[in-house]
Protein backbone atom coordinates (compact mmCIF):
# COMPACT_ATOMS: atom_id res chain seq x y z
CA UNK A 1 0.00 0.00 0.00
CA UNK A 2 2.60 2.40 0.68
CA UNK A 3 4.84 1.29 -1.81
CA UNK A 4 2.08 2.03 -3.90
CA UNK A 5 1.13 5.54 -3.08
CA UNK A 6 4.97 5.98 -3.14
CA UNK A 7 5.61 5.05 -6.70
CA UNK A 8 2.23 7.20 -7.82
CA UNK A 9 2.70 9.82 -5.90
CA UNK A 10 6.30 10.73 -5.85
CA UNK A 11 8.83 8.35 -7.94
CA UNK A 12 6.52 7.72 -11.19
CA UNK A 13 6.18 11.72 -11.51
CA UNK A 14 9.48 12.85 -10.93
CA UNK A 15 10.66 10.06 -13.38
CA UNK A 16 8.12 10.63 -16.18
CA UNK A 17 9.43 14.33 -15.29
CA UNK A 18 12.69 13.35 -16.18
CA UNK A 19 11.83 11.35 -19.03
CA UNK A 20 10.08 14.58 -20.64
CA UNK A 21 12.92 16.65 -20.00
CA UNK A 22 15.21 14.61 -21.51
CA UNK A 23 13.67 14.33 -24.43
CA UNK A 24 13.54 18.12 -24.64
CA UNK A 25 16.98 19.59 -23.84
CA UNK A 26 19.30 20.54 -26.61
CA UNK A 27 21.35 17.00 -27.36
CA UNK A 28 19.60 14.86 -25.11
CA UNK A 29 21.86 15.72 -21.80
CA UNK A 30 20.66 13.62 -19.03
CA UNK A 31 23.20 15.61 -17.14
CA UNK A 32 21.67 18.71 -18.00
CA UNK A 33 17.77 16.91 -17.21
CA UNK A 34 19.24 16.19 -14.08
CA UNK A 35 20.07 19.49 -13.17
CA UNK A 36 16.79 20.64 -14.46
CA UNK A 37 14.75 18.78 -12.53
CA UNK A 38 16.12 19.13 -9.60
CA UNK A 39 16.11 23.06 -9.61
CA UNK A 40 11.85 22.44 -11.06
CA UNK A 41 11.60 20.72 -7.52
CA UNK A 42 13.65 23.39 -5.61
CA UNK A 43 11.33 26.02 -6.66
CA UNK A 44 8.26 23.75 -6.38
CA UNK A 45 9.59 23.48 -2.73
CA UNK A 46 10.47 27.26 -2.09
CA UNK A 47 7.70 28.58 0.04
CA UNK A 48 8.18 25.66 2.27
CA UNK A 49 11.68 25.73 2.47
CA UNK A 50 12.17 29.45 3.12
CA UNK A 51 9.82 30.04 5.22
CA UNK A 52 11.77 26.82 7.88
CA UNK A 53 15.37 28.68 6.91
CA UNK A 54 13.24 32.08 8.15
CA UNK A 55 12.02 30.66 11.13
CA UNK A 56 15.53 29.47 12.27
CA UNK A 57 16.83 32.51 11.73
CA UNK A 58 13.65 34.56 13.64
CA UNK A 59 15.16 32.14 15.97
CA UNK A 60 18.23 33.65 15.97
CA UNK A 61 17.37 37.41 16.39
CA UNK A 62 15.39 36.50 19.11
CA UNK A 63 18.39 34.21 20.79
CA UNK A 64 19.83 36.75 23.05
CA UNK A 65 15.98 37.54 24.67
CA UNK A 66 16.02 33.97 25.14
CA UNK A 67 19.10 33.31 27.20
CA UNK A 68 18.66 36.13 29.44
CA UNK A 69 14.94 34.31 30.42
CA UNK A 70 16.90 31.20 30.81
CA UNK A 71 19.65 32.71 33.15
CA UNK A 72 17.29 35.19 34.86
CA UNK A 73 17.17 32.57 37.96
CA UNK A 74 12.83 32.32 37.59
CA UNK A 75 10.73 29.01 37.89
CA UNK A 76 10.39 26.78 34.58
CA UNK A 77 7.03 28.02 35.06
CA UNK A 78 7.76 31.09 34.79
CA UNK A 79 10.79 30.96 32.12
CA UNK A 80 7.98 28.70 29.84
CA UNK A 81 4.90 31.60 30.43
CA UNK A 82 8.43 34.77 29.18
CA UNK A 83 9.08 31.86 26.66
CA UNK A 84 5.61 32.31 25.07
CA UNK A 85 4.74 35.51 25.15
CA UNK A 86 8.08 36.58 23.52
CA UNK A 87 7.32 33.88 20.55
CA UNK A 88 3.75 35.67 20.68
CA UNK A 89 4.99 39.38 20.46
CA UNK A 90 7.14 38.32 17.85
CA UNK A 91 5.03 36.22 15.88
CA UNK A 92 7.20 33.01 15.52
CA UNK A 93 6.65 29.50 16.11
CA UNK A 94 9.71 27.53 17.33
CA UNK A 95 8.33 24.35 15.67
CA UNK A 96 7.01 25.68 12.42
CA UNK A 97 10.90 25.24 10.64
CA UNK A 98 10.65 21.42 11.96
CA UNK A 99 7.28 20.89 10.53
CA UNK A 100 7.67 22.30 7.01
CA UNK A 101 11.36 20.40 7.27
CA UNK A 102 9.32 17.16 7.64
CA UNK A 103 6.84 18.05 4.75
CA UNK A 104 9.84 18.06 2.38
CA UNK A 105 11.82 15.08 2.95
CA UNK A 106 9.74 12.51 1.06
CA UNK A 107 9.59 14.55 -2.27
CA UNK A 108 13.59 15.84 -1.85
CA UNK A 109 14.35 11.90 -0.99
CA UNK A 110 11.78 10.48 -4.16
CA UNK A 111 14.20 12.80 -6.61
CA UNK A 112 17.49 11.06 -4.74
CA UNK A 113 16.05 7.66 -5.59
CA UNK A 114 15.48 8.22 -9.05
CA UNK A 115 18.68 9.45 -9.52
CA UNK A 116 19.80 6.34 -7.38
CA UNK A 117 17.96 3.54 -9.21
CA UNK A 118 19.73 4.66 -12.29
CA UNK A 119 18.42 6.61 -15.01
CA UNK A 120 16.68 4.14 -17.02
CA UNK A 121 13.29 4.22 -18.93
CA UNK A 122 9.99 2.07 -19.81
CA UNK A 123 6.92 2.23 -21.23
CA UNK A 124 5.44 0.26 -17.80
CA UNK A 125 6.56 2.89 -15.46
CA UNK A 126 5.96 6.25 -18.10
CA UNK A 127 2.47 8.02 -18.48
CA UNK A 128 1.09 7.38 -21.86
CA UNK A 129 1.68 10.46 -23.13
CA UNK A 130 5.25 10.87 -21.92
CA UNK A 131 7.99 8.55 -24.56
CA UNK A 132 11.21 7.15 -24.29
CA UNK A 133 13.73 10.13 -25.05
CA UNK A 134 14.47 9.05 -28.50
CA UNK A 135 18.60 9.76 -27.39
CA UNK A 136 19.84 9.69 -24.12
CA UNK A 137 23.24 11.61 -23.81
CA UNK A 138 25.20 10.66 -20.21
CA UNK A 139 28.02 12.55 -21.23
CA UNK A 140 27.31 15.84 -19.38
CA UNK A 141 28.64 19.25 -21.57
CA UNK A 142 30.13 16.94 -23.37
CA UNK A 143 32.89 16.04 -20.69
CA UNK A 144 31.55 14.18 -17.83
CA UNK A 145 29.69 10.80 -17.93
CA UNK A 146 27.22 10.99 -15.24
CA UNK A 147 25.98 7.32 -15.44
CA UNK A 148 29.49 6.19 -14.07
CA UNK A 149 31.87 7.24 -11.23
CA UNK A 150 32.92 10.98 -10.94
CA UNK A 151 36.01 12.30 -8.69
CA UNK A 152 35.50 15.60 -9.68
CA UNK A 153 31.98 15.88 -9.24
CA UNK A 154 31.98 14.08 -6.17
CA UNK A 155 34.41 16.43 -4.84
CA UNK A 156 32.21 19.59 -6.18
CA UNK A 157 29.45 17.79 -4.06
CA UNK A 158 31.28 17.54 -0.84
CA UNK A 159 32.65 21.05 -1.35
CA UNK A 160 28.92 22.74 -2.11
CA UNK A 161 27.51 20.97 1.06
CA UNK A 162 30.32 22.42 3.03
CA UNK A 163 28.86 26.07 1.83
CA UNK A 164 25.18 24.66 2.68
CA UNK A 165 25.92 23.82 6.20
CA UNK A 166 28.21 26.78 6.23
CA UNK A 167 26.01 29.57 4.90
CA UNK A 168 22.66 27.39 7.53
CA UNK A 169 21.25 29.58 10.07
CA UNK A 170 23.05 28.25 13.45
CA UNK A 171 20.12 27.30 16.18
CA UNK A 172 20.40 29.88 19.16
CA UNK A 173 22.94 28.59 21.63
CA UNK A 174 23.24 29.68 25.28
CA UNK A 175 26.27 32.38 26.53
CA UNK A 176 26.46 30.89 29.88
CA UNK A 177 29.50 29.60 31.04
CA UNK A 178 27.92 26.05 31.98
CA UNK A 179 26.08 25.10 28.87
CA UNK A 180 23.10 22.85 29.21
CA UNK A 181 23.32 19.23 27.35
CA UNK A 182 21.28 20.74 24.95
CA UNK A 183 23.45 23.17 24.10
CA UNK A 184 26.72 20.91 23.99
CA UNK A 185 24.62 18.49 21.23
CA UNK A 186 23.66 21.56 19.10
CA UNK A 187 27.54 22.44 18.83
CA UNK A 188 28.39 19.39 17.95
CA UNK A 189 25.80 18.45 15.56
CA UNK A 190 26.57 22.32 13.88
CA UNK A 191 30.17 20.78 13.95
CA UNK A 192 29.47 17.50 12.28
CA UNK A 193 27.35 19.10 9.29
CA UNK A 194 30.23 21.50 8.45
CA UNK A 195 33.22 19.42 9.07
CA UNK A 196 32.04 15.83 8.27
CA UNK A 197 29.07 15.38 6.80
CA UNK A 198 30.59 16.85 3.28
CA UNK A 199 33.31 13.97 3.54
CA UNK A 200 30.17 11.85 3.88
CA UNK A 201 28.90 13.30 0.99
CA UNK A 202 31.58 13.44 -1.04
CA UNK A 203 32.20 9.40 -0.46
CA UNK A 204 28.83 8.80 -1.43
CA UNK A 205 28.27 11.41 -3.97
CA UNK A 206 31.36 9.04 -5.24
CA UNK A 207 30.65 5.52 -4.61
CA UNK A 208 27.18 5.72 -6.65
CA UNK A 209 27.28 8.07 -10.08
CA UNK A 210 28.07 11.44 -11.09
CA UNK A 211 24.23 12.04 -11.43
CA UNK A 212 24.04 11.51 -7.50
CA UNK A 213 26.45 14.13 -7.48
CA UNK A 214 25.47 16.54 -9.84
CA UNK A 215 21.73 16.29 -7.78
CA UNK A 216 23.37 17.43 -4.71
CA UNK A 217 25.48 20.35 -6.26
CA UNK A 218 22.58 21.81 -7.69
CA UNK A 219 20.58 21.03 -4.26
CA UNK A 220 23.15 22.59 -2.25
CA UNK A 221 23.73 25.45 -4.37
CA UNK A 222 19.82 26.35 -4.41
CA UNK A 223 19.86 26.33 -0.95
CA UNK A 224 22.95 28.16 -0.28
CA UNK A 225 21.58 30.99 -2.17
CA UNK A 226 18.17 30.80 -0.05
CA UNK A 227 20.46 31.54 2.63
CA UNK A 228 22.21 34.11 1.48
CA UNK A 229 19.50 35.46 1.06
CA UNK A 230 18.11 35.01 4.31
CA UNK A 231 20.45 36.55 6.02
CA UNK A 232 20.46 39.80 3.82
CA UNK A 233 16.91 39.65 5.44
CA UNK A 234 18.20 39.29 9.15
CA UNK A 235 20.42 41.84 8.61
CA UNK A 236 18.07 44.10 7.66
CA UNK A 237 15.53 43.33 10.40
CA UNK A 238 18.43 43.94 12.85
CA UNK A 239 19.75 47.21 11.59
CA UNK A 240 16.20 48.64 11.15
CA UNK A 241 14.82 46.84 13.36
Amino acid sequence: MISSIWNAVLYQPLLNALAFLVSIVPGGDVGVAVIVLTILVKVVLYPLSQKSIESQAQMNILAPELNKIKESGASKEEQARLTFELYKVHKTNPFSGCLLVLIQIPIIFALYYVFFKGIKFNNGILYSFVHIPAHMNMIFLGLIDISKKSLVLAVLAGISQYLQAYYMPKPPVSSSSNPSFQDSFTKSMNTQMKYIFPFIVTFIAYSISGAIALYWITSNLFMVGQQIYVKKKEFKLEVYG
